[in-house]
Order: C-alpha cells, then structure tokens, then sequence
C-alpha cells in the first residue's frame, strides 16, 4: 500500500521559497562589505584600531600579560581570543599579533615578543613557538577600563563583553598609522613621531582655532620606524590638508672609503616595510640585465650589534654619487608612500586630514576623561558614606553594640540601627560586619583621615567635571605624560627638497651624473644644515640668500665647497663625521622659505646629547684647531684624519664637551670667552698640532664653576671683527629674561699668553651673573630672537662696559646671510 505524503504539518516537510536573484545577490554582498568595512578592514578613529587588534590587547589585559609578568605562548592568546571575542580563524588573529609586536611595522610596538616575529624579508615562526605579553606603551590604550570610560558590547555569542573602542592615553592612530583593503575603499596611514603627535594635540586643544600650517610646526611628517629619508614634502602638506597625498622616501646612505682603492655605498636605514634581500635581488636583476653600472659586489653585514649595514661596492672609476642616484631610481632604495587616511567616525568610514584626525581623537578623550571623573566622584562619594556611617558608629560603639544584641536578627538590627542613629541601609549593613578589630582609636583617627582625603577629592573631581577648560588641562597633562613615557627622538630625515622625477621615467646619461657645481654650505645657530648653489652672476662666487633663509637663526659657519665635495662636522662629542652635501635640500637663490635645512643631528645621526658645532672643509688639508668648555684648546692637521667617516680628533675629560672648531693656520688668533664674561686671544701658533688621540693643552684658565661658552679663530686678514657678548641671571626661567648686549671691536681687546685668565669682555649690570652667549666674527653679525633674525648695531661699546637691554630673547648668536 503506498505510503501517504506527509500532511503541512509534518516537520520534515520541505520548504520552499522563490526570491529574485539580482535582489538576493545585492543584499548579501552589501552585508558582507558591510562586515568588512566595519568589523575587519577599517580602524577606528578613536584608538587607532582594527576590531581583531582591539580584541587581542583587551584580552591580553584580560590574561593579565602586562610587563611586568612573564611572556606566554602566542598560541594560548590566540586561543583566548579566538575562543572569546573574534568569530574568525586563528591565522587571521596571529597575523595581527604579530603585527603588534614588530618594531619595523609600528613606530610604538603595542606587544613584546619573545621569539621569531619575523623580519622585513621572512615571515614569522608558528604561534607555539613564539610568546608574547603587552608591552607598556599597551597599558597606555587599555588603561581605566574598569572605570566605565568606554561603552562595553556583547561578543560574537552574547556570553561575554568587550569595549567598543579603548581609552587610548596617546593617538594610537597617527602614531603606528594603519593599512587595510575593505571593498571599495582602502586605507593607508603612516607612521609619526609620538612626540610630535602629542605636542600637536596640546596645541590644538589650547588653541581650537589652530590650521593645519600651525599644526604642521609640530608634525613636520611621517616618522617611519625604520628611519629613512623623506624627500620633499608637498605630498605630505597635501595628505594634512585632504587625507590624500604621497611622498617618497630614500635609505639613509653614506659613501664611505673600503679599502685603498675601494669606495662603496653603506646602507644602514632603508624605507619603510623594505627588507635588504629585496634591494639585493633588484640590484642583482639590474646588473644582470645591464641597466646598471658601476656596481662591483653587494653584501649585507646586518646583525644584532650593529644594525642593519648594506654594502655596496663602487667599480674603481666611477663615482659613487652617481651610482648612488641610478640606484635610486632602478630599486626600492627609494620607494614611495601613498597616504589615503580613511577611518571609521561615529561607525561612518571618512577620509580625514591631520586637523581631523586629532580633533576626532581629542573628543574622544575627553569624553573618557569625563567618564572616568564621573565613575570616580561616584565612587568616592559612596565611601564618603560609608565612611560617615563608621564614624556615627565608633563614637557611640557602645549603644550599637546594645542595639545589635537587643535584636532578635539582622532583620531587625538593621532596622533598629537605621532608627536610633539615622542611618541609611548601606550604612547600617556595613556596621553589622565591621570587624571588632576595628573600632580602636588609630581606627577612628585612620577614618577621620581618610574622610579627609575623600572630601578633597570629591571636591577636586567636582571642580573638574564643571570646567571644560580644567578637563581639556587634565586630557594635555596626560597626554604629555604617555610622550615622556614612550616617546622617543624622531628617526626620519624630512629633506625639504623641490618637485622630484617620477620613477616611471627613463633615465638619460646625462640624469646619472651629478654635477659638481659650487656651493656654499651652511651651519645655523640652532643646528640645522643648508646648500645654497652659488650663483654664476654675483660678484666674487657670492649667492644670493635672502636673511630670511633662517627665521629666529643665525649663521654660526659656513664653508665653500662643491656638491660633490667632502666636509667635515664636528661634534660636541669631539668626533669629525665626514659628509657630502649632495644629500642635503638645495635652496635657491631667489627662495624666500622659512625655516630651511635639515637638523644637523638627524642628517648625521647623532647621540641623544651630541650636536655639530661647526662645519669644516676637508679638502685643502687645513689645520683645525677646536676649544672645550673646560678651556682645552687644540690643533689638528688633516694628515692625521683618516678616511673613516667617524673619527674622534679629541680627547675629552669627563664632562668636558667642544663648544667650537675651525680651520685655524699658524698666523691666525684663537680666541675664548667663558661664562663670567672673560676673554683670551692668543696666535695659534702657541698650540703645536697634535694627533688625533691627545687631549690637549691648557688654552684659557676656567673659574671654578664657569665654562667656556664660545671658541673660534680669527683669521689673520680678517676686517671688521666684532665681540658680541649677551648677559643675564643664570637663575632665570628660560625665555623670560631678555638679557642686555653688547657689541664691541676686537681691536679694543688686548693679545696675551695661551693659559691665562683673559680680560674681561663685559661689566654685569645688578641681576646678572653670567654670559649666556658669546660671538667673535666679521661682519654682519645678527641674532636670532623670537621676532626674527635681527641685525646688531656697529660696534662702539668699550671692552669692559655694560650691556644694552634686549626687546626680546635671543635664542642665536652668528652673523647673517650674505
């Protein structure tokens, strides 16, 4: 007998429904870019981050992997997060862990890793052999948590919580910048200096009104974590302005001596996310396919101690400089970034600007300030109570205890408790557990104390929460707090250099030479370094440099010599770097730029507490002589220098340091001038040249407790020298005393012996006690103020007369543009 079909009710009954295919199509790819744009691809403007980065640093906190504690396998974090917060495999969570934790991706590496994470050319080791726990600048993003600073949302499943967005105690999203590819958008942001961020922030909170130009003094560019060049940086004023923009950045590379005959290209920064076996290889192809000549060998003697060191033989006969500039434009050792800063606002994927990248961060950290004052008044407030409660108890102890005993249950003492002593509920079931151990007299005089501390606290958070100015106070001091605390120097030259050729251009013979044309380079007061070409039209090789060249600077050297010429620095450290100028931004006569060059300690990558105090010329084997704040004067000649790039030409004393160097023959003067307005010139040639391991001689006799605050050479045809000596209290504030000047002939100043006390330059006035800068030099002298380069009047004042009292501070002592 055939089996009956079974009725609509039946459970295993078919169900079927027509639905049209171009609709269905349209609404689950919209859903699926949806999830992507939203919930993978895209960071959030707040903290910077990506839900699955989000998730990992939350549930790391959540392990209890701080600092401080040892590391565990990567595995087991992935695990947790997996497991808790991120509905997608476990590859997809490593790789992002991983990127938290690699010091060449992010320029604040958010996760320490112990083990392989890999390297710009290799991927990383399996997560079960690798470990990891949140490094300190990741306290930083999940800090307050449990203060109700952030709104809390269900995971995947609904079984657990999860912050929406981080507190973020420094903009995360500036800082390491973000990639990712969503549908139908991408984004792409580098990385900047947390510094530079941080004061920029601060500024804008204290000055709402502030343009992208203001802001731009404090983020000059991208800082990369792998340090590099930046060449030009229209692209960058342009992404600032729009969100949109690019830049090209080069690897740091120095042409150094290898041997008798061998010259070679030594790489030691590369730009950003490009590994040296990737340069190697290109190069290799060149040469192989004949785009490429005077290349002999290429090694890489990267290691742990000294870093990342490529290098690049030069074929004898070719120059280095020329090869160098074919190898920018045949492979990655320029390379270029393109910035599309689209991030997530209120949940809306937009493309911001610098100026609305931090102002979106801002906001956000205010209102997390304000939550977390909120939370903390609340909670204050209910141990206030509490606190009040024990206190009614402790002076009448002994009728609570009556109370207590004379009631049948706690039902009923707390009822009574409330009735006889006027107490809330909390604070009656807090008396019924008090512990008898508490109710001595350091016990009162310890809650009398703390009700104290509450009460100024309460009042404290109240004042803050009612003032938009003392929050906006407290989201600055923060901020300037996480910069000290994880903040570092700047690694990325910004090379402020003219339109640049585009790669895809084929390059001609004549685009591979560079011509070694003159030039004049320069050495600011404030330490930054510029070429200027001179100009074949102006008299005697002159340029044409306009004084505005510096703002709030002035010229402490300047040395002719070629583009492709070598220069000595020397540094307070007392080592001569060799450089040539051809790397440094060339300006043009006609140019009224502010602010030109680059930082000399950036250029030439120096210590923290080093800085060039003058430039030399190497060329015409001179004898330089320099002076210490010690008074330490001495000669060297250039057949003592080796063709090392890095040299030390002194000596130094612990605690001494070279306040400044120059050319100096045997009939030129040298010349001192100390902190308590003392100075000595004597002839060089009282200062026998020496190798470059001595310390010394005795040049001008110190005082205890005074130093030395400028050193030059007079040279002997030299016209028009003035002394230009500025006074003021060494107690003052920086940059609230102006001080007095004077300006006087070096004439008026008597020669005598090398290792004498000297005679005194300037008489202080009542209030100053000390010269705080010093200049001897031809004409025109000038100093840089907070109102501009300014020139100094003619010299008249006698020898040992006071000073003129300045209309501003001065910041530079040197002569001008010319």
């Amino acid at each position: 007998m055939p089996a009956k079909p079974p009725s609509p009710s039946t459970p295993n009954q078919e169900r079927i429904e027509d639905v049209d295919v171009s609709a269905e199509m349209q609404g689950s790819y919209l859903e699926y870019a949806y999830s992507v744009i939203y919930s993978r691809a895209l960071p959030d403007a707040r903290d910077g981050l990506k839900p699955v980065q989000r998730r990992i640093l939350y549930q790391m906190a959540e392990m209890g992997l701080r600092p401080d504690r040892g590391h565990v396998k990567s595995a087991r974090v992935v695990g947790e997060v997996m497991g808790k917060l991120h509905p997608h495999g476990d590859s997809a969570i490593y790789d992002a862990l991983v990127r938290l934790a690699q010091p060449f991706t992010l320029r604040v590496p958010l996760v320490d890793g112990h083990g392989n994470f890999g390297s710009l050319d290799d991927g990383p080791a399996a997560a079960r052999y690798t470990e990891a726990r949140l490094a300190p600048s990741a306290l930083a993003l999940t800090e307050s948590l449990d203060e109700d600073v952030v709104d809390f949302v269900p995971n995947y499943d609904g079984q657990f919580q999860q912050p929406s967005v981080l507190p973020a105690a420094f903009p995360n999203l500036l800082v390491n910048g973000a990639s990712g590819i969503a549908v139908g958008m991408a984004t792409n942001m580098a990385p900047h200096n947390l510094v530079e961020v941080s004061a920029a922030a601060v500024h804008l909170l204290e000055n709402p009104e502030a343009t992208v130009e203001d802001l731009m003094e404090f983020v000059p560019g991208p800082d990369l974590p792998g340090g590099g060049v930046i060449t030009g940086v229209d692209g960058i004023k342009e992404a600032y302005q729009t969100g949109r923009g690019s830049f090209r950045t080069r690897a740091k590379v120095s042409v150094e001596h290898l041997g008798p005959r061998r010259t070679g290209l030594v790489v030691t920064e590369l730009p950003y996310l490009v590994g040296p076996e990737r340069v190697i290889e290109k190069i290799k192809d060149a040469v192989t396919a004949k785009k490429l000549t005077g290349v002999a060998d290429v090694a890489d003697l990267t290691d742990r101690k000294n870093g990342l060191r490529l290098v690049i033989t030069v074929k004898t006969g070719f120059d280095p400089n020329a090869v160098l500039e074919h190898l920018y434009r045949l492979t990655p050792l320029e390379d270029s970034f393109a910035i599309n800063n689209v991030a997530l606002v209120d949940g809306q994927p937009q493309t911001l600007g610098l100026r609305e990248l931090l102002q979106v961060y801002l906001d956000h950290r205010v209102r997390v300030v304000t939550r977390r004052s909120e939370y903390r008044l609340a909670r204050r407030r209910e141990r206030l109570h509490l606190v009040e409660g024990l206190l009614i108890a402790i002076l009448d102890i002994d009728e609570v205890i009556q109370v207590i005993r004379g009631s049948d249950d706690s039902d009923q003492a707390r009822t009574r408790l409330r009735d006889v002593f006027d107490l809330s509920e909390l604070q009656a079931e807090y008396i019924l557990e008090l512990r008898l151990r508490r109710l001595t007299k350091f016990s009162r005089i310890e809650l009398e104390a703390e009700r104290d501390q509450l009460m100024a606290a309460i009042a404290e958070l109240v004042e803050l929460l009612g003032s938009e100015v003392l929050l906006r106070q407290q989201v600055a001091r923060e901020l300037d707090a996480a910069s000290d605390a994880y903040g570092t120097p700047r690694r990325t030259v910004l090379l402020d250099g003219g339109p640049i050729r585009p790669r895809s251009a084929k390059p001609q013979a004549s685009d591979l030479q560079i011509a070694d044309t003159p030039c004049r380079v320069f050495l600011s007061a404030t330490g930054r370094m510029v070429r200027a070409d001179l100009a074949e039209d102006a008299p005697s090789g002159g340029i044409v440099t306009p004084t505005r060249r510096f703002k709030h600077d002035a010229i402490r050297a300047s040395v002719d010599t070629t583009v492709r010429g070598e220069l000595g620095a020397v540094t307070s450290a007392g080592r001569l770097i060799r450089f040539s100028p051809v790397d440094l931004p060339a300006v043009p006569g006609n140019s009224v730029q502010p602010a030109a060059g680059t930082r000399a300690e950036q250029y030439l990558a120096l210590t923290k507490d080093e800085h060039v105090v003058s430039i030399v010329p190497l060329a015409a084997e001179p004898v330089i002589a320099l002076g210490t704040a010690q008074g330490v004067v001495k000669r060297v000649a250039a057949s003592e220098l080796t063709n090392k790039r890095d040299v030390e030409i002194v000596a130094l004393k612990a605690g001494d340091t070279v306040v400044g160097a120059a050319p100096a023959p045997d009939d030129a003067e040298l010349v001192f001038v100390t902190s308590d307005a003392q100075l000595l010139r004597f002839p060089a040639s009282t200062v026998r040249p020496q190798g470059r391991g001595a310390g010394g001689m005795s040049g001008v006799r110190v005082a205890a407790g005074e130093r030395a605050v400028f050193f030059g050479v007079v040279a002997p045809d030299a016209e028009s020298v003035a002394v230009v000596t500025i006074a003021g209290s060494s107690q003052a504030l920086a940059g609230a005393d102006a001080g007095t000047a004077k300006v006087s002939d070096f004439a008026e100043f008597p020669a005598k012996g090398r290792g004498t006390g000297g005679v005194r330059a300037q008489r202080f006035l009542k209030g100053e006690d000390a010269l705080r800068l010093a200049w001897v030099g031809a004409e025109p002298r000038a100093v840089g103020t907070d109102g501009g380069v300014r020139q100094l009047t003619a010299p008249g004042a006698k020898r040992d007369a006071s000073g003129t009292p300045l209309d501003g501070v001065v910041g530079a002592v040197g002569t001008a543009v010319r």
